[in-house]
């Protein structure tokens, strides 16, 4: 059976690679930089001059996270470039400034935008016309920088918020929200539309003219929320028949299918994880592990998640040079320690890690193996066709930092979900307890942790993926400890990558 598995998954990885890059291969792509800054220009080979697109990402994301656009845009006629933001991806310049005040940020980011813009509209395959595009954060940048160039023929705001807007520019808006995002964005582009709208704006309504540049559209992709907008086919499609109505022009629709694809892949990596996890050494004699009755867990699971975002409310949480990265890493720690501290109470003093004969030179190459996979086999394709995942070296500092916290917490998660009388979904209700501590962390303190909201379904996904993976692995070494070490590693990882470096 685990051969059979083994099998089908990495078919499943092979179909799936191949695909992704079947999508670029009639494209030119060239990385370059711009000062510091990481650029990308996508475009058809052989093409003829063609108008240029800035495409921008948003907060915590990196230009490998709007390739879909990008390789949209230029399988239909268009040069587009996307680059890395300061402070994001692989960019070694920090942001700098408070995220709270704002304009300081904006300034600077609307500065690098112009600058690799003044670039864009200089590359040899440009016709002159120029077009820009953004995400989230990127939508109030590419929106300011369209009304200080009149000459910026169309502007696409994606998950759009920005108070700049005014009923005839910047010139013919499309604005695009994932059906699924918060009311808040939702509401932002009906308000946007509807300046130019006579009464209140009727989504998939286009109001205005295209020749005077008033023309204004709401989208709302079907579906999806705020990172699926990116990859949705609404998104791409209401993107490309804007731009030629723009512009004029008639070039085919061929719109982007990334997302399946990618699901293929991450899902055919997980899956292999079964049958791999069969190679890893025993550890242990007989299952490790709490195996708390539920009385004993639901104590242990919810002490924790209500006490944590008190503690951390009023407590300065600013000391890494990574945003909201300080933040997650003494939540992650100050849970892991207060599990820690209510285990120790159920079991009235007895550390867990001397509940059972370990053999630690196993357990380090157990949890080597098991972090080697998660890190390489996701990192990979992640890196190429998802966000920035490879750290620059700026980054690494802060992979260790945030691990100081993500180790307590699944050390101490694992010991309480594993056990040979572990009850059937502690790892769900643990995992529940989590996201509800983090939820009463932002009702604390909205204005500085409401991204987090945003970024809910990719934490969820990860305590999906690697908790099935580190349940393979306590199978087959019967200690919690090889899959705890490995999600630590993960987690530290991917929120030192993911968010913005910011000198305050």
């Amino acid at each position: 059976m685990r051969f059979l598995v083994g099998f089908i998954a990495t078919v499943a990885i092979l179909i799936g690679l191949f695909e992704l890059h079947e999508v670029s291969r009639d494209l030119n792509i060239t990385r370059t930089v711009v000062g510091d800054t990481p650029v990308t220009v996508f475009r058809r080979q052989s093409a003829a001059p063609a108008p240029v697109v800035m495409i921008a990402h948003g907060f915590a994301g990196s230009q490998q996270l709007m390739q879909p656009f990008a390789e949209t845009l230029a399988r239909n006629g268009y040069i587009a470039v996307t680059f890395d933001f300061l402070g994001h991806g692989r960019n070694p310049v920090p942001m700098r400034g408070d995220i709270n005040e704002g304009l300081t940020i904006t300034n600077a980011l609307l500065k690098e935008l112009t600058d690799v813009a003044a670039a864009a509209r200089r590359l040899p395959w440009s016709d002159g016309r120029f077009a820009v595009l953004g995400h989230s954060m990127a939508s109030d940048i590419v929106v300011r920088y369209a009304q200080a160039h009149p000459d910026v023929e169309a502007t696409v705001a994606v998950s759009v918020f920005s108070p700049v807007v005014t009923p005839d520019s910047p010139r013919n808006l499309l604005v695009i929200v994932g059906a699924l995002e918060p009311a808040m964005l939702r509401n932002e582009g009906l308000r946007i539309v509807s300046l130019t709208a006579d009464g209140t704006a009727i989504p998939g309504e286009t109001y205005g003219h295209f020749p005077d540049g008033t023309a204004r559209k709401l989208v709302l992709a079907r579906g999806v929320e705020h990172i699926g907008v990116l990859y949705s086919h609404d998104s791409m499609v209401e993107t490309v028949r804007w731009m030629n109505a723009a512009f004029g022009d008639r070039p085919h629709e061929e719109v982007d299918s990334r997302g399946r694809w990618l699901a293929l892949v991450f899902a055919g990596i997980v899956a292999l994880a079964w049958p791999l996890s069969a190679l890893l050494p025993e550890v242990s004699p007989s299952p490790a592990g709490a195996s708390l009755g539920w009385k004993a867990l639901m104590t242990a699971a919810f002490l924790p998640a209500i006490v944590t975002p008190l503690l951390l409310w009023k407590m300065p949480t600013d000391f890494l040079p990574i945003l909201l990265g300080d933040y997650l890493m003494l939540h992650f720690l100050l849970y892991g320690a207060l599990s820690t501290a209510v285990l120790f109470y159920l079991r009235k003093g007895q550390p867990p890690a001397v509940a059972t004969t370990v053999a630690w030179k196993r357990v380090a190459i157990a949890a080597a193996a098991v972090s080697a996979y998660n890190i390489l086999a996701f990192g990979l394709p992640i890196d190429a066709y998802v966000f920035s995942f490879l750290p620059i070296p700026a980054r690494l500092p802060l992979i260790a930092a945030i691990a100081c916290g993500t180790l307590p917490y699944f050390m101490a998660d694992e010991w309480l979900t594993s056990g040979r009388e572990s009850r059937r979904g502690a790892y769900a209700l643990t995992k529940f307890c989590f996201f509800l501590s983090l939820g009463i962390a932002v009702a604390l303190n909205p204005m500085k942790l409401f991204f987090i909201v945003i970024i809910v379904p990719a934490i969820l996904l990860l305590f999906v993926a690697f908790g099935l993976i580190s349940r393979w692995s306590y199978a087959a070494t019967r200690h919690p400890l090889p899959g705890a070490l490995a999600n630590g590693a993960i987690f530290a990882w991917a929120i030192a990558v993911t968010f913005p470096m910011i000198v305050r």
